[in-house]
């Protein structure tokens, strides 16, 4: 497999930062991942291998990395359904990623995925990851539909993920929710897993720092918001709007253990970023799918519903133009 070279003053701007803890950054690496990479002999520092992952790096030093290889193995699972996509092009691919379909696999996911489905479909994708997690750059929770964005090729994959850290690429989430926020509100905390339960997140006196913006659109109970990340923590959104004591329908995580048929009414609406190539900025939404949108039009006239959900719109409602 061919490898990549980055160079330390592309990603930042540290006089010295460690090697291990430089790639997990640049290339969203897992740590072990990076280690299993460096004791193999798989990195090497200004053309010279690395042995230690506590190496210090200078600024311009050049680093290439040669992700691990997994024996390849044809993907069994069948699909009776098509992914919409939403934006192709030689470097960038984004679905619009239906609920009830994990991203991609760990120990305790058994169903096919939707790295599966892009290996069905015979996609040629970023191998950064692993076989594992081919071309993934960001992740969406299982019942969490809407846009999701999945490199393409290597180089790609390494500028999503720098605009990602740089915020230069941007998410706007619809929600609805059980009570209705007043104004509009920001939430900022630290955030670790949950010491009770370790399936769930919990805003913390230690942890990641994290923060999103909620506007109120439609409703009062209930309620349609929209959300934009400035950080994407796992579950953030949910553990946002429980600090403030309001939850997303369907949410039996977070929100009321009930009978409810509905899942997670949650969609990655409106994405932007800047495109690794033609460095042009793309904007892209995600329709929503029937069940949530069904559950719109349900509480809500369908006049109001096109006016709050425009891009325009959105966009004004947090000063964003394009």
């Amino acid at each position: 497999m061919k490898n990549f070279t980055i160079t330390c003053q592309d990603l930042s701007h540290s006089a010295k930062l460690r090697v291990d803890h430089f790639l997990c950054n640049a290339l969203a690496q897992s740590k072990n991942q990076v280690n299993q990479a460096i004791k193999n002999g798989l990195v090497q520092i200004n053309s010279k291998v690395c042995k230690k992952n506590g190496e210090l790096l200078k600024v311009g030093d050049k680093v290439s990395f040669t992700p691990l290889q997994k024996p390849k193995s044809e993907c069994l699972c069948e699909f009776d359904y098509e992914i919409e996509v939403l934006y192709e092009d030689e470097e960038v691919l984004v679905l619009n990623k239906p609920p009830h379909l994990v991203v991609h696999s760990a120990p305790s996911v058994k169903e096919a995925t939707l790295v599966d489905y892009l290996k069905a479909k015979g996609y040629q994708l970023s191998n950064l990851s692993g076989e594992e997690r081919f071309g993934i750059v960001h992740r969406l929770d299982k019942d969490t539909s809407g846009a999701i964005a999945i490199a393409k090729s290597n180089q790609a994959h390494i500028a999503l993920c720098k605009e990602l850290k740089e915020k230069t690429m941007g998410r706007y989430y619809l929600a609805l929710i059980d009570l209705p926020l007043k104004d509009r509100v920001e939430v900022e905390c630290l955030m670790g897993r949950n010491p009770n339960n370790r399936l769930k997140m919990a805003k913390l006196p230690y942890g990641r720092y994290s923060k999103t913006t909620f506007i109120p659109l439609l409703g009062t109970s209930p309620s349609l918001v929209v959300a934009k990340l400035d950080t994407g923590r796992t579950h953030q959104i949910r553990v946002h709007l429980e600090t403030l004591s309001r939850h997303i329908l369907g949410d039996k995580m977070y929100g009321k253990k009930d009978n409810s048929s509905l899942r997670l009414m949650l969609h990655a609406y409106l994405m932007y970023f800047i495109h690794p190539i033609s460095q042009k900025k793309i904007l892209i939404q995600a329709p929503l799918f029937e069940d949530m949108l069904g559950f719109l039009k349900q509480n809500f006239s369908l006049e109001d519903i096109d006016e709050v959900i425009s891009q325009e719109h959105i966009l004004e409602c947090f000063g964003d133009y394009f």
